[in-house]
């Protein structure tokens, strides 16, 4: 094995022991806060790493700095990371690997271990798409595969033949609890089958075998166009981070496994390599003085000061202007505007993919994609199996990798299965390292259609809590389409709320071809003199059907952007009316009409001549009856709401 790809192979194992071994004592010193160790299971990232091509994507854990040396970060700016300085990929916003670089085609994790699964399938999509021949390594712990979004992503992965290397690494532990707590099956080779993939399971502490088979696995998933389960065994000589410790390890555990780690298998089977032991211990030290160096440049660089106008500017990707040009008309319903929108997206950007329950041959439940399949075929336009979790996913690492992606919840209701990947990877991924992610989550919503209290849910006010994520919300046709296709040229994560009742109730003049409207603008729906009504979507409708019938001059307000916030314009008509009714259809608290509600009380109190009104939803669970619905819903409050402002 002594030729030059060996040689750094053997290199960069040694370079990542010693880094792991003076961050143990830099631990101890209080020059870093926190160290996740793969002390004694380095060998696995790094053979996985350079079973790979450079230009492979990596989906990484916090085990895996072989990964991060293989792929050969500049070690002064690793270090700067875990220190929590400027010059980190994060700016000090979070901590060791919850970063990537796509300079090194490694993509960074999140918290929640499963996560990092589903971003796999998404980049392996955008490589099979594109008939690269490229596959997809992602690394997962024994214990992130009790999670639903490993067998999300493994299931999809099978499903759509993604070439994605998934890999376990057996380690023993989930923190403190111990596999047989996790899973009572003897081996992953149980598992893959299940899927309909290929397993293997191996020694990932033998560098020479582990070499081979990572190697063999790669070449499988890029000739076979499919994925294939590996599991890695090895031990966690250390605890889930220094602190924990191992104080609930079996005595005499870590001394037998301290005899099978990677460094002493090398130093016990030197022969295949064809170095010396003083060869290895004149690399450590050689990589010891370097990893010093590296280190103390970093501590030596500027702690990070909180800019708070820096901070916020870097929660979005810089937004792409748009133009309109000079368009026909013709009269469509609201669905029937949604459906032309993605339909001239899908012809202005042809790296759009469309995924989503039902949506390919059956045209999803609403139609809004009917005869796509047709018209761009089933790679573009794809049926997913029922795993909100895993095709959010999918759909963030397609967009990472450089395309541009729409998933369609089913009912804005299901979302919740898909909840953290959104909040927690979609919503944080620039700030957290300046990544722009292209995805919209079309969001069926609301009540009114007696659907009852599992698809009729106002869920807007979940992802205005949310820094990251823009939230759109349209309340006609026009508008639809435009600000559609406005979500779709943001470089951003955009949810966008579509109401159900105005699928097939609102008819307009829309504009045939590309038509924008810029996100965060505001629109005086009916100018009035006497009161305003701030609001969005069904709102709209119900304020303008009061406004048209009432005796006094009513303003109403659509908002058609929640985030961000057009909120000049409400100031803008308050001067005028001092008088404001807040309407909403989902419930009062927590509600993102209570915000604005609360920000006109803050900043406008000088511009009012009565308090803010606030009507809202009944504080329950939307039933199903029609009468019942109707007693609910916030419009059977608006009108007393109005009367009794005007009162005032």
């Amino acid at each position: 094995m002594n030729d030059a790809h060996s040689r750094q192979l053997l290199e960069d194992f040694i370079l990542t022991r010693a880094i792991e071994e003076k961050m143990l004592i830099y631990l101890r010193q209080g020059k870093i806060s926190k160290w996740f160790a793969s002390y004694g299971q380095e060998a696995l990232s790094v053979a996985a790493s350079h079973a790979l091509s450079k230009d492979e994507y990596i989906c990484t854990m916090h085990r895996n700095l072989g990964a991060f040396v293989s792929r050969k970060v500049p070690l002064r700016r690793l270090f700067a990371q875990f220190q929590g300085k400027a010059e980190g990929y994060t700016k000090g916003r979070d901590r060791s690997f919850h970063f990537g670089s796509m300079e090194h085609h490694l993509v960074g994790m999140i918290s929640h271990l499963g996560a990092q699964l589903g971003l796999a399938c998404g980049l392996a999509l955008r490589e099979k798409l594109q008939n690269t021949g490229k596959c997809v390594l992602a690394f997962t712990g024994d214990g992130a595969t009790s999670q639903g979004d490993f067998h999300e992503a493994l299931n999809v992965a099978a499903v759509w033949e993604l070439p994605v290397v998934f890999v376990v690494e057996r380690n023993y532990w989930g923190l403190s609890t111990p596999e047989h707590q996790q899973f009572v099956f003897d081996s992953f080779n149980q598992k893959g089958p299940a899927y309909g993939m290929k397993t293997l399971s191996f020694n990932a502490n033998d560098m020479i075998e582990a070499s081979a088979k990572f190697k063999k696995a790669a070449e499988f998933a890029r000739k076979k166009g499919k994925p294939i389960l590996i599991e890695a065994n090895t031990f966690r000589l250390r605890g889930h981070e220094e602190a924990s410790g191992t104080k609930y390890y079996p005595e005499g555990m870590i001394a037998e496994h301290e005899k099978k780690e990677p460094m002493a298998l090398l130093r016990s089977n030197l022969q295949p390599w064809g170095v010396s032991e003083s060869w290895i211990d004149e690399k450590l030290d050689e990589s010891k003085l370097l990893v010093d160096q590296a280190f103390h440049e970093a501590l030596a660089l500027p702690n990070v000061n909180y800019d708070r106008l820096e901070s916020i500017n870097d929660l979005f990707a810089e937004s792409i202007p748009t133009e309109n040009k000079e368009e026909s008309t013709t009269e469509l319903r609201f669905i029937d505007a949604i459906h032309q929108g993605i339909d001239v997206a899908m012809r202005k950007w042809p790296d759009l993919i469309l995924l989503g329950q039902d949506i390919a041959g059956y045209g999803g439940v609403f139609k809004a994609t009917e005869n796509m399949l047709e018209k761009y075929g089933e790679g573009r336009v794809r049926n997913t199996p029922l795993c909100e979790s895993a095709i959010v996913g999918t759909a963030m690492g397609y967009a990472i990798s450089g395309g541009k992606s729409m998933m369609e919840m089913q009912f804005a209701d299901f979302v919740t299965t898909g909840f953290n990947q959104i909040v927690n990877n979609l919503a944080k991924l620039h700030w957290r390292w300046g990544q722009s992610v292209d995805v919209v989550i079309r969001m069926p919503t609301g009540a009114g259609v007696a659907a009852g209290p599992f698809h009729s849910q106002s869920t807007e006010a979940w992802f205005t809590h949310v820094p990251g994520l823009k939230v759109v919300y349209p309340a006609f046709p026009s508008e639809a389409k435009a600000l559609l296709l406005s979500s779709f040229n943001d470089p951003n994560p955009v949810m966008f709320f579509e109401h159900k009742a105005l699928y097939r109730t609102v008819k307009e003049q829309v504009p045939t071809g590309e038509y924008f409207l810029d996100l965060g603008k505001a629109k005086v729906q009916k100018e009035g003199s006497d009161i305003t009504i701030v609001t969005y979507g069904l709102g709209v409708h119900w304020a303008l059907e009061l406004a048209e019938n009432a005796g006094n001059s009513i303003e109403v307000i659509n908002l058609r952007t929640l985030v961000p916030l057009d909120f000049e314009s409400i100031k803008k008509s308050l001067a005028k009316t001092s008088l404001v009714v807040v309407l909403q259809e989902d419930i009062a608290v927590g509600g993102y009409g209570e915000h604005i509600a609360s920000r006109i009380a803050r900043e406008c109190f000088e511009l009012l001549d009565a308090p803010v009104e606030l009507v809202s939803s009944d504080p329950t669970p939307v039933p199903f009856s029609a009468g019942l619905e109707e007693g609910f819903l916030a419009k059977s409050k608006l009108e007393g709401a109005v009367e009794k402002i005007l009162k005032y």
